[in-house]
């Protein structure tokens, strides 16, 4: 191993670590703030906390391969989104305190979807970096994984969109209506939660902690 890569690959493991247990620790404060008192205590630190934990690890992992203008250019993108995150961050906690307040919901709703296009963005830049990794099957493994990810991702973004546009309409026929009020029932909701916001979240962890180990092991050796 290369000495002078050592100080880069620290910081690259370090980064990916953070965001391993930034996304997590993101999506369960945000829930948290929305239906539980006792994080709104804190005030708007929770939030703020989570998603600069997630930039502070997309900043770690650029100072890996700075030469390699594909990869670098995937962690600007992901750098961009990640900052609009902790920018609106603060707005979880305002919303939570004036549910009713359209602005304060109408901020919501973007950091909801600009943390979606993030989780997209940082599965590329998995993607990008296991190209750079000597690991056949890690490339093989995020290929797929990805893949699945983003498919489930922009599923649930046609359903939510698709919902909210035919929730406008005045006249439906009465199929698409029963469907409507089927979307409005807590089981399915939840359904929908696991199927397509937990389910590319788990994944996207367990893909982050995978390309650690590989990290690791390309300078310690694998593990026995």
């Amino acid at each position: 191993m290369n000495a002078e890569l050592l100080p880069s690959l620290r910081r690259l493991v370090r980064g990916l670590s953070a965001i391993f247990w930034g996304l997590p620790s993101t999506l369960l404060v945000c829930v948290l703030m929305a239906v539980a008192e006792f994080p709104r205590a804190l005030g708007s630190a929770p939030p703020v906390v989570t998603t600069g934990l997630l930039l502070f690890g997309i900043f770690e992992l650029s100072c890996y391969q700075p030469q390699e203008r594909a990869w670098q250019g995937a962690l600007d993108r992901a750098k961009l989104l990640a900052l609009v995150n902790f920018g609106l961050s603060p707005f979880v906690y305002f919303w939570s305190r004036l549910p009713t307040e359209p602005y304060y919901f109408q901020i919501v709703v973007a950091l909801a979807i600009t943390g979606l296009l993030f989780l997209l963005q940082l599965n590329h830049v998995l993607q990008r970096l296991a190209a750079l990794l000597p690991d056949e099957t890690l490339r093989e493994d995020i290929r797929f994984f990805t893949r699945m990810n983003l498919t489930l991702m922009l599923l649930g973004l046609v359903l939510v969109g698709g919902y909210q546009l035919l929730a406008q309409l005045d006249y439906l026929p009465q199929a698409v209506i029963e469907a409507l009020d089927l979307g409005q029932l807590a089981r399915i909701r939840f359904a929908l939660v696991v199927v397509l916001v937990l389910l590319p979240v788990s994944v996207t962890m367990s893909l982050v902690w995978k390309t650690r180990d590989v990290v690791l092991g390309s300078v310690f050796g694998p593990r026995s």
